[in-house]
């Protein structure tokens, strides 16, 4: 491509904070280009423990300012995208051996009340023999907690996020690397490079850099963009197990190390535990759990549940790094979640985005334009926290039931579970989807498990779906229910589509 591209905003990393940023950016009327070197949320942000949270055992690390700041976005964010974000209820089994019942409940009244809430119902005391959450558990655990916080689809999170900032005009480059960017003047000029187009130039007024694991690496690659902070590259990885439990609770464990792991209802048939928390120095790029972070969550599982698991349950692993702000702190577990953002302004300005959490994406990227506002000269204001019908356009507020039972009418001709898999993944984009098919047989073949030729061409076409991989486990999760051959055909249906 030898047509030189301009915008006001080179977004570098397409990552929750990249996308956030961009589709923020492009919604106040600036001109914004998003390159990612891989697939949208390829890393750090489809790799977590899929939770929109204010982190309770944060305050235990006294980090009172992030958690009030995640509550309050938890708020905004349940209703912003109903169909990928929703309401999740936390059983906390007391271990006398553990933290005292006074603590608890002393961190609970806290978490309840740091943030106005509107949707969620406050902590309370359980007596687990009377509780269906204590029936999966070991007969020593008779008393505990149960609190409020919320799910995410991560990975879709990510994607609607872009695909919004697109539909408003950004251009969106995946599998994209800036392998160059130079100043001059009041103007960054910036090379990108892919399999497909080859070389772009861009001529940029900013540019963001939000390439999580590589933001020290990007920072330090750019002539002149020196940086004041660094990262500490925390490993997280999860297991996941078939169903432990069939009530719709979710856990929290205190474990004798002193740290936590949850045990989640995962895609209706399985268990989602997790995560470990390791210093990390290897490839960013090449995360993967090891057999001690396997053998530890199913210990640590094992401490509570009476159903036993071993490294032989595990049907999934996933693990990635989270690239922390560096406090220096000694305790991996105790390293701040919290972000910061650093200008550049030796000429052209460059934003660094240091750390950061999911749950804080939103307002992190509404505080880095209100630092790129004053450089850039625009004034439009903040606009996200009132996008209600963004990313997931529902026509309701937090009212997905009453959304499912209409598109299931609209569309009876589909299974009941296929139904509930379009309408939450897609929310009202799937009508798209389904546009002219009024059969099963209109959908075509079934490549895998679930997985039907109009939804694998409509990831393909709009949600910048390249691979096998992209689809099955970024795009949906059905690589849970898929084997070999399964895999091997999605693949070549996408060769033939070239």
């Amino acid at each position: 491509m030898n047509t030189l591209l301009e915008c006001d905003l080179l977004v570098v990393g397409g990552g929750i904070n990249g996308a956030g940023i961009a589709r923020d950016a492009v919604g106040r009327g600036l001109r914004v280009i998003l390159c990612e070197q891989h697939d949208l949320a390829q890393h750090t942000s489809s790799a977590s423990t899929k939770l929109i949270h204010g982190g309770l055992r944060y305050l235990e690390y006294y980090e009172f300012k992030l958690v009030r700041k995640a509550l309050q976005e938890r708020e905004v964010l349940l209703r912003a995208a109903p169909h990928i974000i929703w309401p999740l209820r936390f059983v906390m089994p007391h271990d006398a051996g553990q933290r005292p019942v006074w603590l608890i409940r002393a961190g609970l009244l806290m978490y309840d009340y740091l943030a106005k809430r509107e949707i969620l119902p406050a902590s309370q005391g359980l007596k687990l023999n009377e509780h269906a959450a204590g029936k999966p558990l070991k007969g020593d655990y008779r008393r505990g907690f149960v609190y409020s916080d919320g799910w995410v689809d991560d990975a879709r999170l990510v994607a609607l996020n872009a695909l919004d900032a697109s539909e408003r005009g950004a251009r969106i480059f995946t599998r994209t690397k800036c392998i160059e960017a130079r100043r001059e003047g009041d103007l960054w000029r910036a090379a990108l490079e892919n399999r497909q187009d080859g070389r772009i130039q861009v001529q940029a007024r900013a540019i963001v850099n939000a390439a999580g694991p590589w933001t020290a690496q990007f920072a330090d690659a750019v002539p002149g963009a020196s940086k004041s902070y660094g990262l500490r590259l925390i490993k997280g990885s999860h297991i996941v197990v078939k169903r432990l439990f069939d009530h719709p609770y979710a856990y929290i464990f205190q474990n004798p190390d002193k740290r936590i792991i949850f045990a989640i209802p995962y895609q209706d048939d399985f268990t989602l535990i997790g995560t470990t928390d390791l210093e990390y120095t290897g490839d960013a790029g090449k995360v993967e759990i090891s057999t001690d972070e396997i053998d530890y969550l199913c210990e640590m599982a094992n401490r509570y549940f009476t159903r036993q698991i071993s490294s032989s349950d595990v049907v999934w692993t996933y693990s990635g790094v989270r690239p922390l702000l560096d406090d220096n702190s000694s305790n991996a577990s105790a390293v701040t979640r919290d972000y910061l953002l650093e200008c550049n302004d030796n000429g052209a300005p460059m934003l660094n985005v240091w750390g950061g959490k999911i749950t804080t994406y939103r307002k992190l990227a509404e505080e880095a334009l209100a630092v790129l506002s004053p450089r850039l000269g625009f004034k439009a204001p903040p606009w996200t926290a009132d996008a209600l019908e963004q990313p997931g356009k529902l026509v309701r507020r937090y009212d997905f039931a009453r959304f499912l039972a209409g598109f299931s009418e609209r569309h009876s001709w589909l299974p009941p579970a296929l139904a509930k898999r379009y309408a939450r993944s897609y929310g009202s984009r799937a009508e798209r989807l389904l546009k002219g098919a009024a059969a099963l047989a209109d959908l075509g073949e079934e490549l895998a498990p679930g997985l039907y030729e109009s939804e694998a061409r409509y990831l393909r076409d709009v949600e910048w779906a390249c691979s096998a991989e992209d689809i099955l486990w970024r795009r949906s999760k059905l690589g849970l229910y898929c084997r070999p051959q399964h895999v091997e055909r999605l693949q070549q249906w996408l060769k033939e589509q070239i």
